[in-house]
């Protein structure tokens, strides 16, 4: 079976350096805002080439904690996307603000910034862009439209760590960037995790207090804030590949050339799009397909995994299904119907990608 992504395969390569820094942790006695969470907090700061890096316990953490730190609440409203993870719009949600939800581009699946501005009301605080599946959103663009309506941007870059737009990391244009260590995503952890970039120190003390039960000082509590730390272990299994992230993006890259290559001009089908300005990571490996369906079952039958993201768009879901009923988003409800990811991840041979690619186009073919 070629799985969807092979975290075993990731872990083979890095066993003895993971075993060394095990013990180091343990050895240490030392489990919670330790040395090991320090240093990743600096290497990812200067890797990103941001002031600040606060770690807290999972990607969706980091976006309710940003939001938070921003200061939005009660009666604002933020611009984003209905084709992402239900994340992106729960923690508007836990900050008691409404979601706003605009179509998405029809080539890189990100929120379509030509609606972004007709969507702002008095009531608008902030946009939040997902870069979605590694492709980074033309930040210069939203820039300029936050900033004729004095809005705050908070990134979700929960699927984008190492993607860039003319060389600027993700995470580096807004208030904040949110990341997500979740063990699938490109820099992955072997458990939860997340982190909130941000050029603002005003905004780091903020969040270094809401992750830590609104606390600067032990046994002092200054607001009501979470329990949302990252531990010793995890810290130090992200530096490890942390180091490494480079190579693995590009690795990525190197796989989804040949998809693109193998899969071209295939009938009904579209491979992804990258915008010339914009630097890929392909945390997912996504293609629009006609018969859907009918792939779905040859790459079954080959034995190959493959994904919908996300075959429910979040102005459908039934959370969100009364308060946007009457909200049509077409390019994303025909996205969700289209779309397709298939294996994607740095480790994959050029032999299991002739497998997928074989399975695909006698599907797209036959």
């Amino acid at each position: 079976m070629i799985p969807m992504v092979d975290l075993k395969a990731q872990y083979a390569e890095i066993r003895e350096e993971i075993e060394a820094g095990f013990s180091e942790v343990l050895d240490s006695g030392q489990f919670i805002f330790g040395p090991q969470g320090q240093a990743l907090e600096a290497e990812i700061a200067e890797f990103l080439g941001v002031p600040h890096a606060v770690s807290c316990a999972s990607g969706t953490d980091a976006l309710h904690l940003a939001l938070a730190a921003a200061g939005i609440g009660p009666g604002d409203e933020v611009i984003t996307s209905a084709f992402t993870f239900i994340a992106t719009a729960e923690a508007i949600r836990y900050v008691g603000a409404t979601p706003v939800f605009v179509d998405i581009d029809a080539h890189s699946f990100n929120m379509d910034l030509g609606q972004v501005e007709a969507a702002v009301t008095q009531r608008t605080r902030a946009v939040l862009p997902v870069h979605l599946f590694g492709q980074p959103v033309d930040m210069p663009e939203l820039q300029r439209i936050a900033a004729k309506h004095e809005l705050r941007i908070i990134e979700d870059c929960a699927q984008s760590f190492g993607a860039q737009w003319n060389g600027v990391m993700t995470g580096g244009f807004g208030l904040a960037g949110c990341f997500s260590f979740f063990p699938s995503k490109n820099l992955g952890g072997y458990g939860d995790g997340g982190l909130v970039a941000t050029g603002s120190e005003a905004m780091a003390e903020e969040l270094r207090v809401l992750r830590n039960h609104g606390s600067r000082e032990r046994y002092h509590h200054h607001v009501i804030g979470y329990n949302s730390r990252l531990d010793e272990i995890q810290a130090m299994i992200l530096r490890s590949k942390l180091r490494r992230i480079g190579s693995y993006n590009e690795r990525r890259r190197h796989v989804a050339r040949i998809y693109n290559e193998r899969l071209a001009e295939l009938p009904g089908l579209r491979t992804p799009w990258e915008d010339a300005e914009g630097y890929h990571v392909y945390h997912q490996y996504t293609i629009l397909v006609e018969d859907r369906a009918r792939v779905m079952a040859a790459l079954r039958d080959a034995d190959v995994a493959c994904a919908i993201y996300y075959p429910v768009p979040l102005h459908r879901q039934e959370v969100f299904r009364d308060a946007y009923a009457g909200l049509s988003l077409p390019v994303t409800e025909r996205v969700a119907q289209e779309c397709l990811s298939l294996p994607m991840y740095p480790e994959l041979t050029e032999e299991q990608i002739r497998t997928v690619t074989d399975a695909v186009t006698a599907a797209t073919r036959g």
